[in-house]
């Protein structure tokens, strides 16, 4: 029997296997799709994010330093730099790969396959084949073991948002992270490499991504390069679950709950998540990470909520640049709050 069984491979995923291994524990994780997995995001890392990915040991990896956050609205433009150290503009499929790396370093078997069924028993697990300790749903947005559990939440009556993402080829403009706003969406533009830029729009509203760039003429006049990868879509984001422990199954990643991308920190807080997990079962107390999940995400649930309920309303969603361009000390401390 192994300690930890892993549904799910992306970067939630790998990097609980990662923190297990380094315990001691033995962990195999089942992902169906081949690596690098790519999929919609803003590929922007906190500054924390960048320290999670040292502590666990992952090497450089390639990408583009990020100094901070702009809001910009076409009139109004408001800077918050990170104050503890830069954060990292990169590739989905590069993080995928640094980490698959860093698993197969510290012994993580990964199979390739899918958990469709899970068996509970009072002292173990039993799915795709394999008997555990302990499973961690790490199997995305959607999860299909959040809902097999009977986990999922409804996500309330909040419009539904999407999101869309593809890459320019050109050399970054800057070193922030760009968050443009106008009337029912924003658009996200985030350098991860030295001739590469991503741009992603999330909105309600159900239109094509050059739609949505069509309302940011001042960004549309930086992308002068080809588009070379595909639009990749994901939502709707918000996702909610009534609990991240349900016996000796543990939901990590976006599969434990996603507010929205809005404030771009999800991929960070999956890897603190990941430690504290991990940490909760090491110590025998798998209970305690319910609480340690809430406090992690305690201030991106605050302050994504706020904007996101300012969003839904013309004249606080056309007061949200100006204001943070009036208030820089505010705007910076919201945004060190979250990095």
């Amino acid at each position: 029997m192994i300690d930890v069984l892993v549904a799910g491979g992306g970067p939630a995923g790998l990097a609980t296997a990662i923190h297990a291994a380094l315990a001691g524990m033995e962990v195999v994780v089942v992902e169906p799709r081949p690596a690098p997995v790519d999929k919609a995001c803003g590929e922007g890392l906190m500054p924390s994010g960048v320290a999670a990915l040292r502590a666990l040991g992952v090497r450089e990896v390639s990408g583009h330093p990020l100094r901070g956050i702009r809001y910009l609205d076409g009139r109004h433009s408001a800077d918050a730099p990170f104050r503890r150290g830069p954060g990292l503009g990169v590739r989905r499929t590069h993080l995928h790969a640094a980490l698959a790396e860093r698993a197969a370093e510290v012994g993580v078997k990964i199979v390739r396959g899918r958990v469709d069924e899970v068996r509970r028993h009072p002292d173990r697990v039993e799915a795709a084949g394999m008997r555990a300790r302990w499973l961690v749903a790490a199997d995305g947005l959607h999860s299909p073991l959040r809902r097999a559990l009977g986990l999922e939440a409804p996500p309330g009556p909040a419009p539904r948002r999407y999101g869309l993402r593809r890459h320019f080829r050109i050399a970054p403009w800057t070193d922030f992270v760009e968050v443009h706003w106008a009337a029912g969406g924003e658009a996200y533009v985030t350098p991860v490499g030295g001739d590469l830029v991503g741009v992603a729009v999330l909105s309600s509203e159900r239109r094509g991504y050059d739609e949505h760039l069509a309302r940011f003429p001042d960004l549309l006049a930086h992308l002068d390069g080809p588009a070379v990868t595909p639009v990749r879509g994901a939502g709707p984001l918000r996702q909610r679950a009534s609990a991240r422990v349900a016996g000796r199954v543990l939901l990590a990643g976006d599969a434990a709950g996603y507010m929205d991308a809005l404030t771009g920190e999800g991929v960070s807080l999956s890897l603190l998540s990941a430690r504290a997990l991990v940490g909760c079962l090491r110590a025998g107390r798998p209970e305690a990470y319910e609480a340690a999940w809430r406090r992690l995400s305690l201030r991106h649930r605050v302050l994504t909520g706020a904007l996101l309920a300012a969003r839904r309303h013309p004249l606080p969603a056309r007061l949200i640049v100006p204001a943070a361009h009036r208030l820089p000390a505010v705007f910076t401390a919201a945004v060190n709050a979250l990095a």
